[in-house]
């Protein structure tokens, strides 16, 4: 049985109650987590506040930084157990959970390097006056932390906090935390003072609006769906509590007649099937030139019959999907396009050795997605690929522009011109060109527009969301 992480203890909770841990790969659970209130919530945040006044805001930023270096060095060192756990939580095939262990060491190291460079500045200002700026963190900060990358999202979002001198306190999913609770332990094991991260796990209406809602948390940081976010930004918004909100996309591929494309096909394919397409940057929807529809669509569909799914610890090419309801979600979509009479191009193979009673969907790939369907509108946070063909640059852009989202996108052209052209017309917080998430890129700023959400995450743009900007003016003639 797992319990939250408070000060650096392991600590039950106040309502006596647990929650099961469900393997996606059978559909059986495996262990249990605490069902947290409110009073769990508030306890976090005392031991944070205590933290911050006592300890955190009393060391310097390189003593900030040495200690998120020893906490990067652990979660390597654990990389392997680290990888394990994601692994059978998930539903990650192997390679995909030791890519997240990797990342989460990166988003320490590279943040335990920013802790001592978040300057200030001089501003220019009236004859007999000074003026500057200093960065100073928040305090408290709360996390909630969603099931399809703990370890990465935990990551970026608390190493950032941490280095900009705030302390925090984490709400994950219910359906996938133990990586992260673990990683609490390694961090109190490197020296990570106790209060610097508190973990309360449970439900969200119960313990994540609690955490939206404390007066004792300064800022709120949130990955997860639309409808959630909204309700997260209502609840800060009653105490005028800043809120950075990642709320996932309907991220395109855009392919031009000119592309290489033997490079673009396999990213395009993985850009989909990812985490068994359970990723806010997933590629969802591919847009093709005219041109070229017909051969790469046929190129695409051959590839995506090769595709296999199966029990995480097979490390085939997609796992499992979280749960029933997301797997059922996931049915409902490809029933719509059923009936709407969407072209089927090709599916993947679950492989016979997967149980009945896990959560698994073949990879789908569809054709000639009219525009204004909900299947190429809305998320649905599964391996299913929505094409749609296009005649020019401003089709083109009217098709990546013509959801309610705008987190990612990919452009394949060799045409340098188009490149610029179609970045600068393209609604969306980031735009790969000839490439699909430039291989991570823990040191890119990330986040969307519309629907996708606002303020950034990642890179050292991270640092400025988790800081106020105070402003000195000092008269001296």
């Amino acid at each position: 049985m797992q319990h939250h992480h408070i000060a650096n203890a392991a600590v039950p909770s106040s309502s006596g109650r647990t929650i099961a841990v469900i393997d996606p790969s059978d559909g059986q659970p495996y262990d249990e987590i605490q069902r947290g209130t409110p009073e769990d919530i508030d306890a976090a945040v005392q031991a944070a506040q205590q933290c911050y006044d006592s300890v955190w805001r009393r060391l310097s930023p390189a003593e900030r930084g040495r200690l998120l270096q020893r906490v990067s060095a652990s979660i390597s060192a654990h990389a392997e157990e680290l990888a394990a756990i994601e692994q059978r939580d998930c539903g990650k095939p192997t390679k995909q959970a030791r890519a997240d262990a990797a990342a989460l060491a990166r988003y320490f190291e590279f943040y335990a390097g920013a802790c001592d460079k978040l300057h200030g500045e001089t501003i220019p200002y009236q004859e007999g006056m000074s003026v500057f700026t200093w960065r100073e963190p928040h305090g408290v900060t709360g996390h909630i932390v969603p099931w399809n990358y703990p370890m990465q999202i935990f990551g970026r979002c608390v190493a950032a906090a941490l280095a900009a001198g705030n302390v925090c306190v984490i709400k994950p999913s219910e359906d996938a935390c133990l990586s992260i609770l673990r990683v609490a332990q390694l961090a109190a094991e490197a020296g990570l003072p106790a209060g610097a991260i508190n973990i309360v796990t449970g439900y969200g209406h119960e313990v994540g609006d609690a955490l939206a809602r404390h007066p004792g948390v300064r800022h709120i940081s949130f990955t997860g769906s639309p409808r959630i976010g909204t309700l997260i930004q209502q609840a800060a918004a009653e105490r005028h509590c800043p809120v950075t909100l990642e709320l996932g996309g309907k991220s395109p591929q855009i392919i031009f007649a000119d592309a290489d494309l033997d490079a673009a096909l396999p990213v395009v394919i993985n850009a989909i099937v990812q985490n068994a397409g359970q990723t806010c940057s997933a590629g969802s929807r591919v847009l093709i030139d005219s041109l070229i529809y017909e051969p790469l669509l046929e190129r695409l569909g051959a590839a995506f019959e090769q595709l296999r799914v199966g029990p995480a610890a097979m490390d085939l090419d997609l796992g499992p999907l979280i749960r029933q309801s997301q797997q059922q979600r996931v049915w409902d979509f490809l029933s719509d396009a059923q009936v709407a009479g969407i072209p089927l191009v090709a599916q993947g193979t679950v492989v016979d050795e997967a149980p009945e009673t896990g959560f698994y969907q073949a990879p789908t790939l569809l054709r000639d997605v009219p525009p204004e369907h909900r299947l190429a509108q809305q998320e649905v946070f599964g391996p299913v690929l929505a094409a749609m063909a296009f005649h020019d640059e401003d089709e083109a852009v009217a098709l990546a522009n013509g959801t309610p989202f705008g987190l990612v996108a990919g452009l394949w052209t060799r045409d340098g011109a188009r490149q610029l052209r179609m970045a600068r017309r393209i609604a969306s917080g980031q735009v790969f060109i000839n490439n699909y998430g430039a291989g991570g890129g823990v040191e890119l700023p990330f986040g969307g527009v519309k629907s996708s959400g606002h303020g950034r995450e990642k890179g050292f743009e991270a640092l400025y969301g988790f800081t106020t900007l105070k402003t000195v003016a000092i008269r001296h003639d």
